[in-house]
């Protein structure tokens, strides 16, 4: 006779393969989640590296920003200074211009002509004063052009003046201030 198996083995089997499958999926998932987790973890650890790296790449940054200001403040320095030595030199070459301006214009002075006044202004001069007639006026302008520290007289004003004594010409004349040779050209203040 045939042997009978009765005892429900299909289902038991079903039942082994079913745990078995829903054992492997929770193992996939414990691994999955793992893996994903393990993942993150390297992932912040990079990104909190990099975090560093930039910061320390900031305060380099800054550091250098802060070097490069007060770099720029000793240049801007050192131009003040330059300027200020500039000057000093340029007063320092200039000191014996007003003997000699004066004493050029004692030299030029024909007689009869009085100076009332003397105002510079940069190169140019502007002389005022009183002659005791026109002749004397055109005589001053002549000798200012064949003088070696002043040229280029221009007449502004001549006008006659009656006060009381014999007549006189108030005149006025801009003049020119010819630098000495080998001085160095001082600019305008």
């Amino acid at each position: 006779m045939p042997a009978v198996n009765l005892l429900p083995w299909r289902e038991e089997r079903r039942r082994k393969l079913k745990r078995d499958f829903m054992l492997g999926l929770v193992c996939a998932c414990v691994a999955g989640t793992l893996i994903a987790y393990g993942c993150k973890l390297v992932l912040q650890t990079v990104v909190a590296r990099q975090a560093a790296r930039n910061a320390v790449l900031r305060a380099g940054i800054a550091a250098l920003d802060r070097q490069n200001e007060a770099i720029l403040d000793l240049e801007a320095d050192r131009d003040r200074l330059l300027a200020r030595m500039g000057i000093i030199d340029r007063l320092q070459h200039s000191r014996p211009d007003a003997v000699h301006l004066f004493d050029e214009l004692l030299g030029t002075l024909p007689d009869g002509v009085h100076l009332t006044a003397v105002r510079q202004t940069a190169a140019r001069i502007e002389i005022s004063g009183i002659a005791g007639s026109s002749r004397a006026v055109s005589t001053l302008m002549r000798n200012i052009e064949i003088s070696e520290r002043l040229g280029d007289p221009r007449l502004d004003v001549v006008e006659t003046v009656d006060d009381g004594a014999p007549r006189n010409a108030a005149f006025t004349i801009f003049v020119r201030q010819i630098s000495r040779p080998g001085a160095p050209e001082s600019a305008p203040p």
